[in-house]
């Protein structure tokens, strides 16, 4: 069973970083695709992010494309989510999902496999 936890959100002023951690445990290879999503309140889940444990390779959604930087450490089996320049529209639930591939992160993650229980990100004007 995979277990997913993420840790790292807070309060930072628009403009400011924040960086994300989803520590793993049990993984598969048959869910080797780490993605990160968002939830705004009143707004439905949106991905974010995306890479693939075997070789790194990223892929990101153009709402965060240039800012947000996702990255693996394979040895604490974590998965970071670096985020610069926040906005206030930034400002939401994020989660950690794994799953079969990253075109989850395309539509709401219907498809990932296992979720973490999320940590709060709220960047204030």
């Amino acid at each position: 069973q995979v277990q997913l936890v993420e840790s790292g959100g807070g309060s930072v002023q628009a403009g400011g970083s924040l960086r994300l951690s989803c520590a793993a445990s049990g993984y598969t290879s048959s869910n080797n695709y780490m993605s990160w999503f968002r939830q705004a309140p009143g707004k439905e889940r949106e991905g974010v992010a995306c890479i693939y444990r075997g070789t790194g390779t990223t892929v990101y959604t153009d709402s965060v494309k240039g800012r947000f930087t996702i990255s693996q450490d394979n040895a604490k089996n974590t998965v970071y989510l670096q985020m610069n320049s926040l906005k206030p529209e930034d400002t939401a639930m994020y989660y950690c999902a794994a799953g079969r591939s990253c075109t989850g992160i395309f539509s709401r993650g219907n498809d990932m496999a296992y979720w973490g229980k999320g940590t709060l990100v709220t960047i204030s004007s």
